[in-house]
């Protein structure tokens, strides 16, 4: 009864030096905990839940008493709408949901015990997804070798041996077994010792006998028991994780919203995970509003749609980068306490600038956190004032400190009602230049992880569309099918192989995901000369599980730059040009645009116009272009946004 023990690293308790067989032997009961973070997220979607709930006079949402038979959580789970799901979120998992159309808890359950290496190797997967759709016989266990009592056992799996608990009541009812010398029978067929096993089934040939069971029959099953007992899952385990699968998945089919936040709280730390997350609330028609001083709190919370029941998810102030919690905290508790920030000297002057410096309050503005209070001209985006707050951040904090000043030798400042003091300090909002948008997007990826109000691969994605066969959201692993993807290069590390030689790591991100790509030495040698961050890369090859992550990676065979793969893939340019267009020197003027690049092998097409006549002109061979970015802003420029169009086939 004793074990030797040492204490764990954190020192937060104590752990034995035994094995699991050791302890047991010992005669110590081993018991496992698993602590989940799920039920944290369910927890954080119950608490926003019951303040919807308790603003319609409804009571608070007891989880535990959900219907287990609810129709649009199932209909989310047969279109494998799974992200975030628990245990069904992975890209195989999705796959095999999809062919298996779960209708019932069973199924769920089912579910997590067939999502494994055995299983999926034996063939016992497509077995039962064949007996569930009608497309194999049901038998009990087997076409050949059945006896009717197992019908009872094997009934809620369609016939197929799955579960541990099912091996122990074959044995029990075949062949008399105890309840506690079936669990030997279990262990013994999980071990695969030759002499335990020959033991075993004499113990079960015989009580099969004494149960008046025909002993080739009996030994027959004795046999397909012993088959898939190997890979047999233990059901209580399996439905316990099953029903928190479907209460997230109730969660997400009835409160899109306050899962989503609370699901994207629980991460908000792996920026990989939230651009996902990101992009499935984009998909389930979720707006996901920028972090905002006024509406936003430490983690991802909700907000009422305008004269609507519906919620949409409000970023987290905690998920920005270079805000520490005691600067958020401070703010919180400011606004709370005094109403909403009017603007941004209101701002300054309220929260404490010792937590909340000057680059904290540039991290604010560059992540949208104060497009709230932001100055907006008539027609304009709240985002486009964001060069305005930073330029007028010095001033504003400049007053604010002096406020505080004033507050400590008891005068009065130009924030009050009263007599200025003589040294108050006039604000107001500086003019300037609203930023690009990638001066937008990069301030966003910069302090959030992420671009939030778009991505860069947006204005390219009509374009992209006939270069890439998906998107890296809808991906699966195939090592034996070629996709061609597309993304920004956001990251790039290059290790050495044990043979010495380099080996490439890209990140790429297309708005709805991130993914690595791998460039061993040739391709590295062949394309280094493209590995630029923040460019849009695209790459073909073959994409598989990625054991460390999680996730899929590919290995990457081809690789593009946007003009490369323009160049490669597109069949012509087409001008589309109106009489008003061409007169006078008009076509010189267009002449000396496209004239530059005239060194490819992609002809142009000019679609004329006049009021009456249209006609299609394929200027000649000494105009075939070298397609570039460059030229195709001049073009716009030159012609408007809509008189360039690529043409693919």
């Amino acid at each position: 009864d004793f074990s030797p023990i040492y204490c764990e690293e954190n020192g937060s308790g104590l752990v034995t030096q035994f094995d699991k067989d050791d302890v047991e032997a010992v005669g110590l009961v081993k018991f496992d905990f698993l602590g989940l973070r799920t039920l944290t997220i369910i927890d954080w979607a119950i608490e926003m839940i019951d303040l919807q709930r308790e603003l319609k006079g409804e009571q608070p949402l007891d989880i535990t008493k959900i219907p287990l038979q609810d129709k649009p959580a199932f209909d989310l789970l047969q279109a494998s709408q799974t992200t975030a799901v628990f245990q069904l979120e992975s890209s195989g998992m999705k796959e095999l949901i999809a062919k298996l159309k779960p209708d019932c808890f069973e199924d769920i359950i089912a579910l997590v015990a067939l999502y494994r290496p055995g299983p999926l190797e034996s063939g016992m997967v497509d077995n039962f997804i064949d007996r569930k759709h009608g497309r194999e016989e049901l038998s009990f266990p087997d076409v050949k070798y059945q006896h009717l009592s197992l019908k009872p056992i094997l009934e809620p799996t369609y016939g197929v041996i799955l579960y541990q608990e099912q091996v122990m009541q074959i044995a029990q009812v075949l062949a008399g077994y105890s309840l506690g010398g079936a669990d030997m029978l279990r262990r013994a067929m999980g071990k695969k010792k030759p002499e335990e096993m020959a033991k075993q089934r004499s113990i079960f040939e015989e009580g099969a006998k004494n149960n008046d069971v025909d002993p080739t029959l009996a030994m027959k099953i004795f046999d397909l028991v012993e088959k898939f007992a190997g890979y047999g899952f233990n059901k209580s385990h399996s439905a316990a994780y099953a029903l928190v699968s479907y209460q997230t998945a109730w969660l997400k089919a009835h409160y899109p919203a306050p899962f989503m936040a609370a699901v994207l709280s629980a991460d908000m730390d792996n920026t990989d995970k939230v651009v996902t997350l990101i992009e499935e609330c984009r998909s389930m028609e979720l707006v996901v509003y920028p972090p905002g001083i006024n509406r936003s709190r430490y983690k991802f919370t909700v907000k009422k749609q305008n004269n609507s029941e519906q919620y949409d998810v409000v970023y987290g102030i905690g998920a920005i980068k270079g805000v520490g919690e005691a600067a958020i905290e401070g703010i919180i508790a400011e606004r709370e306490e005094n109403g909403n920030y009017r603007d941004l000297f209101d701002f300054c002057r309220r929260i404490d600038l010792r937590k909340a410096n000057k680059r904290v309050m540039e991290s604010l503005i560059r992540a949208g956190a104060l497009d709230e209070i932001a100055p907006v001209a008539e027609g304009q985006s709240a985002w486009e004032s964001r060069s305005i707050l930073m330029s007028s951040l010095p001033d504003a904090m400049q007053a604010a400190e002096q406020h505080v000043r004033d507050q400590e030798r008891g005068q009065t400042d130009l924030f009050g009602g009263a007599e200025e003091s003589e040294t108050a300090v006039v604000v107001s909002y500086k003019q300037a230049k609203p930023w690009s948008e990638d001066e937008r997007l990069i301030g966003e990826r910069d302090t959030l992880g992420l671009y939030l109000t778009g991505h860069p691969i947006d204005q390219h994605e009509a374009e992209l569309s006939h270069i890439i066969t998906q998107r890296m959201n809808r991906l699966s692993s195939d090592k034996d099918k070629m996709v061609t993807l597309a993304g920004l290069l956001i990251a790039i590390r290059v290790v050495k192989t044990r043979t010495g030689k380099p080996l490439a790591i890209l990140m790429l991100d297309d708005r709805t995901g991130r993914m690595e790509m791998t460039l061993f030495a040739e391709s590295y040698e062949k394309y280094r000369h493209l590995l630029e961050k923040d460019t849009i890369l695209v790459v073909r090859g073959t994409v598989t599980d990625d054991d460390y992550s999680g996730g899929l990676r590919m290995n990457t065979e081809e690789m593009w730059s946007l003009d490369g793969a323009r160049a490669t893939y597109m069949k012509r340019l087409i001008l589309n040009l109106q009489q008003s267009q061409l007169r006078g020197n008009a076509v010189g003027a267009l002449a000396t645009v496209i004239k530059p690049f005239c060194e490819g092998h992609i002809p142009i097409r000019i679609h004329y116009q006049q009021p009456q006549v249209r006609a299609k002109l394929d200027l000649g061979a000494e105009w075939n272009i070298q397609p570039s970015s460059a030229l195709f802003h001049r073009l716009r420029d030159h012609l408007g946004d809509d008189a360039m169009e690529t043409d693919y086939g």
